[in-house]
């Protein structure tokens, strides 16, 4: 993939609320990214603010949330990315067409804000969103991304969503939602 050497890679992470998952991929690609990306997040039906719960995990694994309200893809939709990542089964159905054509994949997994429960029971599905999103973000900048053919950068980002679920995770019969095992 050729890219301006001088400018971050722009990385669009989208689910439905953009609430928790998403913002939590922001909020780890841009501190493990090293300025090399610039990670940003919404979705496809925003909700009014970020699960505190996502808030908490995030602090609590030290990463300083930096982010921002939830925000629809109307504010973003025709900005440049470099990578659209949907996070979500709905976000994916509504992904809208980006301008300069780029590398889309689709990396679903639960959404820890449906969980019910204890609030410990709350928090781990929290966690376990985090650690999934931590690996695959961890593949993901393993990636040799200057070096593969847009096709194969394509193929390479989109297995990632199914193949980076950390112990004690696995795939549900539904695609690219994983369920704890």
């Amino acid at each position: 993939m050729s890219t301006p050497s001088n400018r971050p890679l722009r990385v669009l992470f989208l689910c439905t609320g953009n609430s928790a998952r998403s913002q939590i991929a922001e909020a780890v690609l841009n501190r493990k990214g090293g300025g090399r990306f610039s990670a940003h997040s919404a979705g496809s039906h925003p909700v009014e603010t970020v699960n505190p719960l996502a808030l908490e995990v995030l602090e609590e694994s030290g990463y300083q949330w930096r982010g921002h309200r939830p925000r629809g893809l109307a504010e973003l939709d025709r900005e440049h990315w470099d990578f659209v990542i949907t996070v979500c089964d709905n976000a994916r159905e509504s992904c809208p067409i980006f301008p300069g054509q780029p590398v889309l994949a689709h990396w679903g997994m639960q959404d820890p804000a449906a969980v019910s429960g204890t609030r410990e029971a709350r928090l781990t599905a929290f966690r376990n969103a985090l650690t999934l999103i931590n690996r695959r973000i961890d593949l993901f900048l393993n990636l040799p991304i200057e070096k593969l053919e847009r096709l194969a950068l394509q193929g390479r980002v989109e297995a990632i969503g199914s193949e980076a679920l950390p112990p004690g995770v696995s795939q549900s019969p539904t695609v690219g939602r994983p369920r704890l095992a």
